[in-house]
Order: structure tokens, then C-alpha cells, then sequence
């Protein structure tokens, strides 16, 4: 026996059991988070308010007041990684495109694809406004009106272009009178479309200036994949902030609030269901893609949009599965979705304006003429980039209003359903932020087809944020000729 050799015979290491694969699916995650989210607002919805506080702004109970502050908490980790993972995304993917004839035609296919959907959403909308009538359904003894404290203007897209500062911070100081005096609240928020025009006044600069950008060039690379582990965690945790948001979101609103307004909910609903569960399906069809396989993978990130209320703070989520799912090159999908987050809102900026303009002149018995509704078609099919600097809902249909020429003080009948409608339409937002990169993609011959039709394994990611010679698969996708 030579010495050092054991005779012993070696235990093979005891395997650690895992999870069933159903039990470990971020879907399963996710919906199982949305349940039991809706049953503990449900219970924290019994308890009821604290005492003190008053009728309209009453005292949040512990359990409401915890469930607001887990799922803020996680909608404000979301929106902080959303800065530096569009900056490094821009830069990196223009980086990426030094060979790339058709960089200038995958940008007007985005934005031309843009348009053509918002179009076939307005017309639901103002279709079933007419038909449903939810503005003469109305009692009128019920709703009080109230101007709006923000009015979108066609300023706003100029205005929005020009960055603020490099990062596009604007600081928005509030002061509020209480028992002890005035207090100044401070809160920061970042214009995205901003943030883009910078990323790629960069990353335009970084490929003139040549060989003395590639230190920048690698930092920004390595800044990228930090920025994309630490989503990774982020998103990990999504099922905990799913949980909040919606138990928050039926122990402050339920659903009691919709009274009158019942007819107008549901025109909105039907017309987001039809958007997405028949028009974006239509189109994923007609352009050869599997529907199943588009649902399977856009939807960790409607579910998410749907409690979150924030095309922004899905954004790092809706970009991954854009990437990892559907298979939209990664230098194509980090400039596609950012612009369609702040730009492509066939929810927010299609169907509810055009629904709630038309339940405004309905209420207020003014008739609307084919031009008035030819407007209404217009605003939404350009006004989302109008509005683009301060994207909101209420913002979108304060421009349609005054294009049509309606009262603004319709915005305020409309106020005590906004959050349930918003959760909707947030949810088509980020579908369609989604469907547009992956419809274009596949257009111009660049979509991923083998990691679309993969199977989906129940997890939507892979820890792995680098793969294999990724800048060179998307160097050769992006120099082939469109088809």
C-alpha cells in the first residue's frame, strides 16, 4: 500500500433536496404573492382606520400602514436602479452598434409600431365610449368636480428634451402647515426621456472621441453588470413587494369607491382586456410568433406592472424579460424599452383618455363632432410624447381635454377610481412596452427565435448576466439585412 493512499471508500457528498419546480417558479411566485396579498387587505381592510385623522384622510391601521411601507419601499428600490441601468444599458448598446447599418431604421420601426398600436387602442376606446355610454350612466348627485392640480401641454415634449441637469433630476419641495408650524418636504424624481438624450449624447460621443473612450467604455461595462446583479436581487424579492402593493392596494381602495362610476369602469377594463388578450395577440400571430410563448414570457412583468401602478418602476423588469425571454438583442432592447417606458402607454395614454374624454362630454351633455373625435385619435396616438416629461394618466387626459375643448374639471369626477383603474393600465402599458421591441425584432430578422420558443422553466431568469460573447451574437444580428 503506497503511503498518502486511503483504502477507505469514498460517500459520495449528500445532495441537498430541492424545491419542486412549481414551488421554485417566479410565476407561481408571483400570483401565489397576489392571493395572499389580496386576502390580508381584505383583513386589514375589516380592521379599518386608526382613530384620530378625519373622513377624507383618515388613519391607516398597523397592518395597512406596514403593508404601504413594504410595497413603497420596493416600487422605490425598482425606480432607484432605473438611473443607473439606463444610463450604462445606452451607452453600452451604442457602443455595441459601431458596424450597424440599420440603427436608424430599427428606431423608426419602434416608433412607427408605437403609433400604429396606440391607434388600434384609441379606437376601442372611443368605440366602446359610444356604445356603452358610461358619461349618461352617471349620476350626477354622486360626483363632484374639481380642476386638476397638473395640465399636460404640448410644451411638454420640447421641454422634456432638454435635460435639466446630467442626470435629469428635478427636486419637488413641498410645505405642508400642521400643529407645529410649516414643514418642507423634498422629494427627487428623475425625467427618463431626459436621462435617454443624455445616455446617448454620451454613448455618440464615447464612438467620435475613438480609442480614448474605451477606459470609459469598460467602465461603463463593468458599471452595467453590477447594475444588472443588483437587479437580479431586486427582482428576486419581487414576490414580497407583490404582496405589499396589492394588500395595500384593497385595504385603501377596495372596490366600494366605485359606485356611479361603474359603467365608466367598466368600458376602461373591457377595453384593456380586448387590447390585450385580442389585438396584441393579433399581432404576435400575424407577424409568425407563438402567443403562448409571448404571454409565458411578458408575464412576470404585467403581473408586476398591475401592483406596482409604475411603467418606470417595472421598467428593469420589463427590459430583462424583453431580453431573456423574448429574445430581443440586448443592445436593441436597452434603447427600445426605456423610450417605449416613457413614450408607448396604450393604456394610460390611448384607451383611458379617449374613454374618459368621452364620458366628460357625455356627463356634461356637450356633443362631439368626427373632428373632435378625430383629435381625441390624434392626442393619443403623439400626445404620450407630449406628456413624456411628467407621464401619468390624469397628465394625458388633461391634454386631450383641452385639445377637444372639454371642461377640465371633469378630471376631478373621475379621481375616486384612478387607482383601480391605473392598476390596468399599467399592465397593458408594460405589455405593449414589451410587444413593440420583440414585434420589431423579428421584423428586421434580429430576434433571438430559438431563446423565444425555449421552453419557459417557470423561472423567467438565469443568474448568469453574461452570456456567452453576447456583444458579438449581437454585433452579427444587427449587421445582418433586415428581412
Amino acid at each position: 500500500m503506497s503511503i498518502g493512499t486511503s483504502t477507505t471508500p469514498s460517500t459520495p457528498p449528500r445532495q441537498r433536496r430541492r424545491a419542486p419546480r412549481w414551488l421554485r417558479s417566479f410565476g407561481f411566485q408571483i400570483t401565489a404573492a397576489l392571493v395572499l396579498g389580496i386576502v390580508v387587505g381584505i383583513i386589514a381592510r375589516q380592521i379599518g382606520p386608526s382613530a384620530g385623522g378625519t373622513a377624507q384622510h383618515p388613519n391607516p391601521n398597523g397592518l395597512t400602514a406596514t403593508l404601504a411601507t413594504i410595497g413603497g419601499s420596493y416600487v422605490a428600490l425598482l425606480k432607484a436602479a432605473v438611473v443607473p441601468l439606463i444610463f450604462t444599458a445606452i451607452v453600452s448598446s451604442i457602443s455595441n452598434l459601431r458596424q450597424v447599418s440599420n440603427a436608424a431604421r430599427l428606431a423608426g420601426q419602434t416608433i412607427l409600431w408605437f403609433a400604429i398600436t396606440a391607434l388600434i387602442a384609441v379606437s376601442i376606446g372611443i368605440v366602446l365610449g359610444v356604445i356603452i355610454q358610461p358619461g349618461s350612466r352617471a349620476s350626477h348627485g354622486d360626483l363632484a368636480a374639481a380642476a386638476p392640480a397638473t395640465v399636460g401641454t404640448w410644451w411638454n415634449f420640447l421641454i422634456g428634451l432638454v435635460p435639466g441637469n446630467f442626470v435629469g433630476a428635478q427636486v419637488n419641495t413641498v410645505v405642508t402647515a400642521g400643529d407645529g408650524g410649516a414643514a418642507a418636504v423634498s422629494t427627487v424624481s428623475f425625467n427618463v426621456l431626459q436621462l435617454i438624450v443624455v445616455a446617448v449624447a454620451a454613448g455618440i460621443a464615447a464612438l467620435k472621441i475613438g480609442d480614448k473612450a474605451e477606459p470609459f467604455l469598460k467602465l461603463n461595462a463593468s458599471a452595467l453588470a453590477i447594475v444588472q446583479k443588483i437587479l437580479w436581487w431586486i427582482i428576486r424579492i419581487a414576490p414580497i413587494g407583490t404582496f405589499a402593493l396589492i394588500g395595500n392596494a384593497v385595504a385603501s381602495y377596495g372596490w366600494t369607491t366605485i359606485g356611479s362610476l361603474a359603467w365608466f369602469v367598466a368600458a376602461i377594463y373591457i377595453g384593456l382586456a380586448l387590447v390585450l388578450f385580442v389585438v396584441y395577440p393579433i399581432i404576435v400571430r400575424s407577424n409568425g410568433l407563438s402567443v403562448r410563448q409571448y404571454y409565458s414570457g411578458v408575464w412576470p412583468a404585467v403581473q408586476l406592472g398591475f401592483v406596482s401602478r409604475s411603467s418606470i418602476g417595472t421598467l428593469p423588469l420589463t427590459q430583462r424579460v424583453t431580453e431573456r425571454n423574448l429574445g430581443v438583442p440586448r443592445a436593441y432592447a436597452s434603447f427600445a424599452v426605456p423610450l417605449a417606458a416613457t413614450t408607448k402607454m396604450d393604456g394610460c395614454a390611448a384607451i383611458y383618455p379617449a374613454v374618459a374624454a368621452i364620458f366628460v362630454a357625455q356627463f356634461y351633455g356637450i356633443h362631439l363632432d368626427w373632428v373632435q373625435y378625430l383629435l381625441i385619435v390624434v392626442v393619443s396616438v403623439v400626445g404620450s410624447a407630449a406628456t413624456a416629461g411628467t407621464t401619468g394618466a390624469i397628465v394625458m387626459l388633461t391634454l386631450t381635454l383641452t385639445t377637444v375643448g372639454l371642461p377640465l374639471e371633469g378630471v376631478g369626477l373621475l379621481l375616486a377610481v384612478d387607482a383601480i383603474l391605473d392598476m390596468g393600465r399599467t399592465a397593458i402599458n408594460v405589455a405593449g412596452q414589451a410587444l413593440v421591441p420583440t414585434i420589431v425584432a423579428k421584423r428586421e430578422g434580429i430576434l433571438d427565435r430559438d431563446l423565444y420558443d425555449a421552453p419557459r422553466t417557470g423561472d423567467p431568469f438565469s443568474d448568469d448576466d453574461s452570456p456567452a460573447d453576447t456583444a458579438t451574437l449581437e454585433a452579427e444580428a444587427f449587421s445582418s439585412p433586415a428581412r
